[in-house]
């Protein structure tokens, strides 16, 4: 009796599986050289030599010395928790947002999903104008809130909403790749034994979809951490209150230049260790396949 064998691709692989770039040793389908990607060098050298040069130009005497800065400090904690209450209020809001864009195509989540969009492409100082004239003591709803007794603008929260308003976009974007890569058949299969829907979405979708989840609020964490345009027009630049890192960069860019470049070799750490983060995070199996 004749033996079943596998259908192949070009690459001799079982058709369905996939092929990692570069594998099997060959150029790729087009046999493109690998010099090919000189024509980028330009492109990459500019990316690289200014990096290189702020850390060449920060001793770490001066990182010692400004790491005990009150200002430092200061600036440093209100970015820590401004940001991570942010992106903490993202990840709650915006979840369970991005499952519902990604499972029902409807015109409505069409046009939320262009909405949401919005904020990556809009300049940061015209975010912020927009909040304070939403939420200024003239705005839209400043009558309201100040009948209330609750100022926004100039404040902690401020900070937050304008963080909110910029970072969201990264997570849902990244949780609807994440949620839209579970199986509807898983869901319908826990359905048919039985479970809830909220079960359903705490025991099959969310684990499954975890690694994703939190590669998006890693980058939405990141781009509220580095948001400076929004921040300045509906925040202020307040040390102690709501001057974070980036506005006690360009504050101590006219004033105090070696604590600019403190923060700054500071945010490009952080900003390296959360993009290895996320490329940890998108090449394993969950987050990956």
């Amino acid at each position: 009796m004749a033996s079943f064998r596998p259908l192949t691709d070009a690459y001799g692989l079982p058709i369905g599986k996939r092929r990692a770039p570069g594998e099997g040793g060959r150029a790729g389908p087009l046999g493109l050289p690998w010099q090919l990607e000189l024509i980028g060098l330009p492109l990459i050298l500019l990316l690289l030599i200014p990096l290189l040069a702020l850390l060449a130009r920060t001793p770490l005497a001066l990182l010692s010395t400004y790491l005990t800065d009150a200002r430092t400090l200061a600036a440093i904690r209100l970015s820590l928790l401004t940001s991570l209450a942010g992106t903490a209020a993202v990840v709650v809001l915006g979840t369970p947002l991005a499952y519902g864009l990604v499972r029902r195509r409807t015109r409505l989540n069409r046009a939320l999903e262009v909405l949401l969009d919005l904020p990556i492409v809009l300049p940061p100082a015209v975010a912020g104008l927009a909040l304070l004239m939403a939420f200024g003591r003239r705005g839209l709803f400043g009558a309201a809130l100040a009948g209330l007794g609750l100022q926004i603008p100039f404040t902690p929260l401020a900070v937050v909403l304008a963080q909110v308003f910029v970072g969201a976009p990264y997570f849902i974007k990244t949780a609807g790749v994440a949620l839209g890569a579970v199986t509807v058949d898983l869901e319908q299969a826990a359905a048919l034994d039985g479970a809830s829907t909220s079960n359903i979405l705490r025991h099959v979708t969310f684990p499954l979809a975890a690694r994703g989840l939190l590669s998006g609020a890693a980058l939405c964490w990141a781009r509220a951490l580095g948001e400076f345009g929004a921040t300045i027009l509906f925040a202020g630049n307040l040390p102690g209150r709501t001057q974070t890192m980036p506005l006690a960069v360009y504050l101590g860019f006219e004033s105090d230049l070696a604590l600019a470049q403190t923060l700054s070799v500071i945010l490009l750490g952080i900003s390296v260790l959360i993009l290895v983060l996320v490329r940890l995070l998108a090449g394993s199996p969950n987050g990956g396949e």
